[in-house]
């Protein structure tokens, strides 16, 4: 009898080992984001001679409608609902029919919504298959289409007027299909916007990881574009001079100067910054939107009821906030064909003649755009105050949620959002580990192919920037990769990976994914049930992630997973308080030209949306899209 208990107890002993060492491995609960720092350039006080004076112009300039060419479109323009867009008119960019397995196209599956059309809840999710459960079964219908955000019109910019809210343009018949019967309707950009709320936490920014940490304040290429240069006056003297600039922990500031240039976001094309500048410098901020008295960084430059700052110009905001030899000189900068070169004597002669501010305009711009942003840190989510020590801050079900979000035999989902700010991307992880080791394959840490599409369709970090190189890091530095079989470098994988996005605010930023063709958790939950849409045959690299298939019949575990995600969301962000408040914004819906703002109304259905100022202690709470 004795000896029956003694095995007995080490029977159970043996199971309970088993069940501790597998626990062990499942990594801990993702901390809360209040135990990050916010990252910031080590160099920025090279810049920046008051930061609280570039946070206030930085959040004009991101509110600012006329920084687009047509005097309407803002940077808040595709970021104005919890930092993303929830318009649902006009915001399909259209891609080819998907081609089927015989290298043609399947008429019966694919189809194309078209230009201008209104999307509905059953469009989604953009691909149906008749099983959702399984990623082989035959597809119901099939679209490689993309919901993005309405820009500007196709034209091409001659120039610009000081104090002239639109640029001077020349329409262009639209060769990208944004046209109904032959007139130029807005164009939409080409992936999913991302929101600007925690992008301070990335390493790299924009779903393919183009704007770089370094900031060279010209664009979003950092140290790979070795000609860019800004001007500053030189020590110990009057002139002026060109100098390579790189501020770290900058991809806020490299992305910012990337959309107000692109023709199918903010610009008509051929715009440079100089010429940005010179139109807004002598502009007094905001002054087509009114400002909130209440407003969390503005309300003392506030003119309400009026619109605009008391504030008489930008030039003012740029003073107030950056070091003189960045912008103080009598020197011009010309621009011609044979280069750029800065002009001593006399009075500006030239079209091509810029003052030292309006040439480093993309300088103040960028920095000041993301000192801004960097206080949009959405840190205050039942999570987050779960993971402080608040036990009753999240439900029974969102517990049983993380803890099979971070299990490495069901969830996994931590494998690709991890620490606090729940990516991979972030500068915290990338720093620490750059590249990733899966089966004897390397790619860049926080990017991965989750087979939304075929990377035919779009190879996102596979691709290479106007240099010729590489924009994965792993494919660029290809020396440096461990080895893996054989003694052999591990082969790097990059085709058709998008960056991992946080999850904070995430039940307030549908639709899902870089392409915008899911609308709902739940459906985002399939789509990783089923281990994505595509299977490894159809990637290039062969990559494909892991089905969470334990998940497939248990809506019980969806449920738990939902409401996990759904503890993520910081009530600040829903009801727009502080320091999520912001100015007045017009946000084109159908275009009609430029309609008396005035009469348009919040959540209309007109010409414009009129998204009314909130001021610190917030407003109405923010609707989703197509809520």
């Amino acid at each position: 009898m004795y000896q029956r208990f003694i095995l007995i107890l080490v029977f159970i002993i043996f199971l309970f080992n088993i069940k501790s060492s597998h626990a062990a491995e499942d990594p801990p609960r993702p901390p809360s984001l209040k135990t990050i720092s916010v990252p910031e350039p080590s160099n920025l006080e090279d810049f920046i001679i008051d930061k609280q004076k570039a946070i206030e112009l930085g959040k004009a300039l991101f509110w600012e409608m006329r920084v687009g060419s047509d005097g309407i479109t803002a940077c808040a323009t595709c970021h104005f609902n919890a930092g993303t867009d929830s318009r649902s008119f006009n915001q399909i960019n259209p891609g080819s029919n998907r081609i089927h397995n015989d290298g043609a196209p399947d008429p019966d599956l694919t189809f194309d919504f078209g230009p201008a059309q209104q999307l509905k809840p059953e469009d989604f999710p953009f691909r149906k298959l008749s099983n959702i459960f399984d990623r082989a079964s035959p597809a119901v219908s099939d679209s490689n289409d993309v919901v993005s955000s309405q820009g500007v019109k196709a034209a091409d910019f001659l120039y610009t007027k000081r104090g002239k809210s639109e640029d001077i343009v020349v329409p262009r018949i639209d060769t990208d299909g944004f046209s109904i019967h032959n007139k130029n309707i807005r164009r939409v950009a080409g992936r999913n916007s991302p929101s600007v709320i925690n992008a301070v936490f990335n390493f790299r920014n924009f779903s393919n990881g183009s704007a770089q940490n370094d900031f060279n304040g010209v664009n979003k290429w950092g140290s790979r574009d070795i000609n860019a240069k800004v001007y500053r006056v030189a020590t110990n003297s009057n002139q002026i001079e060109a100098v390579t600039v790189s501020l770290n922990n900058s991809s806020l500031a490299s992305q910012a100067v990337a959309p107000p240039l692109s023709d199918r976001e903010m610009s008509a094309t051929g715009r440079t910054f100089p010429d940005i500048g010179r139109k807004l410098v002598s502009m007094r901020p905001l002054a087509l939107q009114k400002v909130h008295f209440e407003d969390s960084v503005l309300a003392k430059y506030s003119r309400w009821p009026g619109t605009g700052l008391t504030v008489s110009s930008y030039q003012k905001m740029i003073q107030n906030a950056f070091h003189p030899q960045w912008w103080k000189s009598s020197q011009f900068i010309r621009i011609s064909e044979n280069g750029v070169n800065v002009i001593s004597n006399g009075k500006p002669s030239h079209f091509n003649d810029y003052s030292l501010m309006e040439y480093n305009f993309s300088l103040f711009f960028g920095l000041a755009i993301q000192m801004y942003v960097s206080t949009l840190v959405a840190d205050d989510t039942p999570y987050d105050r779960f993971m402080m020590g608040e036990n009753s801050a999240i439900s029974e079900a969102a517990i049983k949620g993380v803890d099979l979000f971070r299990s490495q035999s069901r969830g996994r989902c931590i494998n690709c959002h991890e620490g606090a700010e729940l990516t991979g991307a972030s500068i915290t992880r990338v720093l620490a580990s750059p590249i990733r080791i899966r089966e004897e394959q390397a790619f860049d840490r926080g990017f991965n192919n989750i087979a939304i599409n075929p990377a035919t369709e779009d190879i996102g970090l596979g691709g290479k920037d106007p240099f010729g190189n590489p924009l994965s890091y792993s494919r660029h530095a290809s020396t440096n990769i461990p080895n893996c079989a054989n003694g052999l470098p591990c082969p790097v994988i990059a085709d058709g990976f998008f960056k991992v996005p946080g999850l904070r605010n995430v039940e307030l930023t549908a639709p899902y994914f870089h392409n915008g063709g899911t609308l709902t958790l739940r459906q985002v939950l399939d789509f990783y049930s089923r281990g994505g849409d595509f299977p490894a045959l159809e990637q290039l690299d062969g990559s494909e992630i892991a089905g969470l298939n334990v998940l497939s019949n248990s809506e019980e575990e969806k449920a738990n997973l939902e409401a996990f995600l759904l503890s993520l969301t910081d009530e600040r962000v829903r009801l727009r308080k502080a320091p999520f408040d912001h100015p007045q914004l017009f946000v084109p819906i159908k275009d009609k030209g430029h309609d008396d703002l005035e009469n348009s109304r919040e959540n209309s259905q007109g010409a414009y949306l009129k998204i009314n100022a909130v001021g610190k202690n917030g407003g109405r709470a923010l609707k989703s899209f197509l809520q």
